[in-house]
Formats: structure tokens, sequence, C-alpha cells
């Protein structure tokens, strides 16, 4: 199967960057091979959003592994999906959390985790952790175990 018939309409066009969140602009692919388990991994070391109360910026690295079933993620449509945040006003837990659901609404996935690892803010660092794993598959009990065990860096 040819990519190029597969509909993906930014990736070699003018980039258009949206000025609010915006998750209308991810694009997915198909996974050429569903029947293997194997990890995909995003690392934004820009990402920005605002803070929904003072409005001042916060920066952070968003990282997103998944494990892909029919449906991938395609990359230059989620960077333009991460950059949307930028005049976004919502808590770190709150992005992390949108991210994640976007993504699952959008490639149905095996598994997938979200990480922020959010620059300080007076004197404190946020590291909001979030993982879904299909319900009813070993994915689920993946999900459990690697929530349990969680570790930031």
């Amino acid at each position: 199967m040819k990519r190029s018939k597969e509909g993906l309409k930014l990736l070699g066009s003018e980039t258009d960057y949206k000025s609010d969140y915006a998750p209308e602009v991810l694009e997915t692919f198909e996974n050429m091979h569903p029947d293997n388990d194997y990890w995909v991994q995003f690392n934004c070391p820009e990402f920005t959003s605002l803070c929904p109360i003072t409005g001042q910026p916060d920066f952070a690295e968003i990282k997103i592994m998944y494990i892909p079933d029919r449906r991938m993620v395609e990359s230059k449509s989620l960077k333009l999906y991460l950059f949307s945040f930028r005049n976004h006003g919502d808590f770190h837990e709150d992005c992390v959390n949108i991210i994640m659901k976007d993504l699952i609404r959008l490639m149905e996935p095996k598994y997938i985790e979200v990480t922020g690892i959010f620059l300080p803010r007076g004197g404190i660092s946020i590291y909001p952790y979030a993982n879904y794993g299909r319900p009813g598959t070993k994915y689920e009990q993946m999900a459990q175990c690697r929530l349990e065990n969680y570790q930031t860096k």
C-alpha cells in the first residue's frame, strides 16, 4: 500500500499553526504491522501551555508512548496538535489527560501513556502521568501494573 493514498493532508503542505487547542488537526495512517506489539514513542521537549489562573506560560517535555492497533498518529499532525496548547489554559494534570484521551479517541491504541515533565514554577515541579490499556485485554492489566509501579525519571 502506498502511503500517498492514505489521505494525509498536513504532511508536505504549508503549515498552519493554530492559536488555541485544536484536536481536529490530528491525523492517522494505517499501521502496517497490527499483529505485532511494539512501542512508538514521541518526545516533545518544547511543549507550552498557559496557567489557567495567571495566564503565565508553563513549559514541559511531553512523552507519549503507545502500542498501536490499526491506526497510528501522523507525527506532523501530532506536533501541530501539541503546539496548539501554547495559548490554551489548563493545569498540568489536565493537559496530560486531555492529550491521552484525544489520542485514544483518534487511534484506539492497545495501550498508551502520556507523561508531562513540567519545569518548576514557584519552586516546584509537577510530573503528571496518565495511562490506558484496552479494557478486557492484557493491556488493561499492563496499564494497572505500570501505574502502580510508576516512577519519574
